[in-house]
């Protein structure tokens, strides 16, 4: 008997192979993909991996001309299941091996999209004889074998709410995709895309921002006084005013005249409670994803790397919903297994336990588990930020094991000139979970241990006056569990959908702030087409699909249903197509538009681009003023309605650069953007080295002679460069500062290859020996 093990990926049909053989497969090609075989104890076994889905969704060739087609005609065209044009080479080695094959084992990721992927597998070979589905959660030994050995069926519900989800995004997306691009003639590269998640998504960012905009801030005023025990050196305490906030300054004022002049403070009460801090719950994806945004990766990055962690099994399945480990999880198995790893100290002790109690989440499913990690790694083996992201799971999982931290609440009401102050400390006693997991900074200062009646030591009272707030942008973890708690999306979608906007510049920054392009398209749907961009509309048909799956309503029906919403909003979308170009148009020109031409004085610098997609900034004025700079690579700019003091060209900003960096000169050849750029004198020959940044805003030194010096170095991409007016004494680059959050500055030679790197090297390694 011949049985075909078809999985998701190549290095997961690696994995799986390796480990039903026990290492003895053997690697052949069939149609130039690669297959591994061996013979089992039940027969011989063929393993292939796929490149994910093997079928796409697409319309007729007649249907994909843009300006042919009406929009209202579009939304009625079904799309075609058509052969990935990368896949076409393993759809002709499947049915190559299924001929030879009496069983086959669908062995894909186990969610909606593996479910569909390996039904489109089965349906793409006309399969009608015996096929069964392994379901594991991680590529590791035990849960392979146990998954083959207790074989299920595969679950076609599943697949067809995955492939209902893919028919209604692509006939969602083209239609609205297409009807603001062609009505605000933006096609070709520069197209405007909107769709079924993505609009909702994008709109609660818009709002955010529309908020933050709107906000008004309020005075308020507090009353503070430093404080101190008599005779004992330790450090100051704070004491607030029990009112807290005062709305009203005379008030406030009235309090802080008759307490400004006290000497002490007479304690009236003091009391200390131990309380506990509960570990953090295990990992499902929208958690993991949120602490993945906190390390400074992005929610699509961290999931891709997740993923490729998961392939070469390192951790278990990303994708999940599940807070509860079940039962048959061996938790101590997985302490021992992370006892080879530096965390190593940390899992022994946890192993010495007698009991093992997990924290546990509200949510339990039966699909995957939490995320945990499956298999000891060590720092040298896994670079960058796939070693940031196994440590992350590593110490989530360490943490979800370990006993509670332990915090001193300390509170003190202190009597001043017949005012009642209060002071609140927080000591930590026992670090507990806190221990491992280093990711959470512990809150709060301890205040001194007091006395009943002991009198106290001001040493300034002060009326502090403080204002309200906006509401912070979204990152990319929060806007995760936004999206969660409003039903955008799903766990295997939300970050795809992240990214998307990202990619389509309707929104930047870590902290996500719109484009005038992106707050332009979701406040013109908002106000004319509030469908597309009602969370609760999405969110319904979310459910629809989760029906799907539960065998509660068809595909068809489904489809049926989105399809008459979609006509609506069409309709719409025509009957008031010349206000929402309006508004998207005018947002467009606005976003182009820099400042004044400094040549003419009546022209507008505006980016304009060329052929080949090229960016320029040109005067509108053009040909009579031909005044034109170089877009500054420096990612997303935004023009500023400030010129620049030195040469009059217009100032932009890069929001990216964060709240401190400096207004920029649009004018390479400005005197003050070239002080500004000037890093030290080029050692080949004898020019300037200028801070210079590439088309991808990757900053590197390059001589100002270019391109007859094509001299460059590498630059670290984070943190601030600063000309120290040194050059190096070994060979002649110039020496700069690096100034970075959360790290000392920096002193380094540019050049990578410079001798005295190896000696710094070759000294630390010294010194480490000596240690």
């Amino acid at each position: 008997m011949r049985k075909l093990i078809i999985s998701e990926k190549n290095n997961a049909a690696f994995r799986i192979a390796a480990i039903l053989s026990e290492g003895k497969a053997k690697r052949r090609a069939a149609e130039g993909v690669p297959v591994f075989e061996f013979e089992g104890s039940d027969g011989d076994y063929s393993v292939i991996g796929l490149r994910g889905h093997i079928v796409a969704l697409d319309y007729p060739e007649e249907y994909n001309d843009w300006k042919s087609i009406s929009i209202p005609e579009l939304v009625k065209i079904d799309p075609i299941k058509i052969i990935e044009s990368s896949a076409r080479r393993i759809v002709k080695a499947l049915r190559k091996l299924a001929l030879d094959s009496d069983e086959i084992i669908i062995a894909t990721d186990y969610d909606r999209e593996g479910e569909l992927i390996g039904v489109e597998s089965l349906h793409e070979i006309s399969w009608d004889r015996s096929v069964g589905r392994a379901r594991f959660s991680a590529l590791t030994t035990g849960e392979i074998k146990s998954a083959f050995r207790d074989l299920v069926e595969v679950d076609f519900r599943l697949a067809a709410a995955a492939e209902t989800r893919r028919i209604i995004d692509l006939k969602w997306g083209a239609a609205l995709t297409r009807f603001l691009s062609l009505a605000t003639g933006q096609i070709g590269t520069e197209f405007l895309s909107a769709g079924r998640i993505q609009s909702p998504t994008l709109t609660l960012i818009v709002d955010r921002e529309r908020e933050i905009e709107s906000f008004i801030p309020v005075s308020y005023w507090r009353i503070l006084a430093e404080l101190s025990q008599k005779g004992v050196k330790v450090k100051v305490f704070i004491a607030a005013h029990t009112q807290g906030k005062f709305g009203d300054k005379k008030e406030a004022t009235e309090i802080y005249q008759r307490v400004r002049e006290a000497t002490t403070g007479l304690v009236k009460s003091y009391t200390s409670e131990m309380k506990e801090e509960p570990p953090p719950i295990p990992f499902n994806t929208t958690q993991f994803l949120a602490e993945v945004s906190r390390l400074g990766i992005t929610a699509s990055q961290g999931m891709k790397i997740a993923e490729e962690l998961y392939n070469n099994g390192y951790i278990s399945y990303p994708r999940t919903d599940n807070t509860v480990y079940p039962p048959s999880l061996n938790l101590r198995n997985l302490l021992k297994a992370l006892e080879a790893t530096e965390f190593g100290d940390y899992a022994r002790l946890l192993t010495s336990r007698e009991t093992l109690k997990p924290s546990r989440g509200r949510k339990g499913t039966t699909d995957h588990p939490p995320i945990y990690p499956t298999a000891a790694a060590k720092r040298e083996n896994l670079k960058g930020n796939r070693w940031k992201i196994y440590e992350l799971v590593c110490r989530r999982f360490l943490a979800t094991l370990s006993p509670s931290s332990k915090v001193e609440e300390q509170n003190a009401e202190i009597d001043i000139s017949g005012e009642l102050f209060v002071a609140k400390g927080r000591r930590l006693r026992e670090a507990g979970w806190r221990k491992i997991y280093i990711y959470w900074r512990f809150e709060g200062e301890p205040i001194p241990k007091l006395i009943l009646d002991e009198l106290l030591e001001i040493k300034r009272v002060q009326m502090k006056e403080e204002k309200t707030r906006p509401p912070t942008r979204y990152t990319q973890g929060t806007l995760i569990q936004k999206m969660e708690k409003d039903g955008l999306g799903t766990k295997s979608t939300r970050h795809e959908i992240i990214q998307k906007i990202y990619d389509r510049k309707f929104v930047h920054g870590r902290k996500i702030e719109p484009t005038p392009t992106g707050k332009a398209i979701a406040v013109a749907l908002k106000n004319h087409a509030d469908m597309i961009t009602d969370k609760k509309m999405t969110a319904h048909l979310e459910q629809d699909m989760d029906m799907i799956a539960r065998g509660e309503l068809s595909k068809e029906d489904v489809i049926e249903e989105s399809q008459a919403i979609l006509e609506d909003i069409v309709e719409v979308l025509e009957k008031n197509k010349n206000e929402i170009v309006a508004d998207i148009k005018r947002a467009l020109n606005k976003q182009k538009v820099l400042g004044k031409c400094p040549t003419c004085g009546t022209g507008e610098m505006t980016i304009i681009h060329s052929r080949g997609n090229k960016r320029f900034i040109g005067c509108s004025r053009y040909p009579d003023c031909k005044t034109a700079f170089p877009v500054p690579a420096i990612g997303h700019i935004e023009p500023t309605d400030e010129s620049c003091p030195t040469c009059n060209s217009p100032m932009v900003r890069a929001p990216e650069r964060g709240r401190t960096a400096s207004n920029i000169c649009i004018n390479p050849k400005c005197a003050e953007s070239r002080k500004i750029s000037d890093m030290g004198k080029c050692p080949s020959c004898g020019a300037r080295l200028r801070l210079v940044f590439s088309a991808r805003a990757k900053r590197f030194l390059g001589c100002e002679s270019y391109p007859s010096c094509k001299n460059t170095y590498p630059l670290p991409q984070k943190g601030g460069v600063f000309p120290t007016g040194d050059a190096c004494e070994i060979c002649g680059a110039p020496i700069i500062k690096i100034i970075s959050k959360g790290r000392r500055p920096w002193i380094l030679c540019v050049n990578p290859n410079c001798s005295s790197k190896e000696k710094a090297g070759r000294a630390s390694n010294r010194e480490k020996e000596s240690s």
